[in-house]
């Protein structure tokens, strides 16, 4: 098994469990979007701040933040019930077009 597999089998498990006094990410689920979101947007930010750190030790520091930052990820897609697949499929999807095109396909008529 993938080890992004056996992660979201995790998070599922934990999930169904829901004992949000052994398990942070079945605490994280029980705040639902709320609480997720913040923590992707700091993970995020922290994958960026590493990112800019120079040599090995940034590389490094960026290889962790970005585990950090998919983990919190997967945990919003299973709090609104969305399967790694379906990212997957939308992301194939995109494949027939430039990245400008499908940006531009997202923009309400006359936005600039």
């Amino acid at each position: 098994m993938r080890p992004l597999d056996q992660l979201v089998a995790t998070i599922r498990q934990r999930q169904a469990d829901a004992d949000v006094n052994a398990s942070y990410t079945a605490r994280l689920l029980a705040g639902g979007v709320a609480a997720i979101g913040p923590k992707v947007t700091e993970e995020a930010a922290e994958v960026v701040e590493a990112a800019g750190e120079p040599g090995e030790a940034g590389r490094q520091h960026t290889l962790r933040e970005a585990g950090d930052l998919i983990y919190h990820l997967l945990v919003l897609l299973a709090a609104r019930r969305i399967e790694l697949s379906e990212v997957e499929e939308h992301l194939a999807s995109r494949f027939h077009m430039s990245g400008l095109e499908e940006k531009a396909s997202r923009q309400p008529p006359g936005a600039p």
